[in-house]
């Protein structure tokens, strides 16, 4: 299968390159902006204790939210299943009379 002309690594890389010039500030010089700074290591303690602090965060719903819920889930599903059902039987009886009227003549 044949390359789209321009889809080669170098080409895709000289077109972001061109794009991020074109929106880079005024100021900024022709080159780019500087290299940005090493992003900082996070020690494993140091990354269970921001864990353990997002998980305080965390809003749990009650048993009584969790209940309501899911009777609610439950009743969405009944009534799902009952309206295509329903609409199967009727598109099934619809094609049922139409092959029925095609077969009598």
């Amino acid at each position: 299968m044949a390359r789209k002309p321009g889809s080669s690594p170098s080409a895709m890389k000289n077109r972001a390159a061109k794009t991020a010039a074109a929106m880079a500030p005024a100021g900024a010089g022709a080159t780019g902006a500087a290299a940005p700074a090493p992003k900082k290591r996070t020690s494993p303690v140091q990354f269970f204790r921001e864990v353990r602090a997002e998980a305080r965060k965390i809003t749990w719903t009650t048993r009584k939210e969790t209940w309501i819920t899911s009777v609610m889930v439950f009743i969405m599903v009944v009534l799902a299943s009952l309206f295509f059902t329903a609409v199967d039987g009727g598109i099934g009886f619809a094609i049922n009379q139409l092959l029925k009227l095609a077969t009598a003549g």
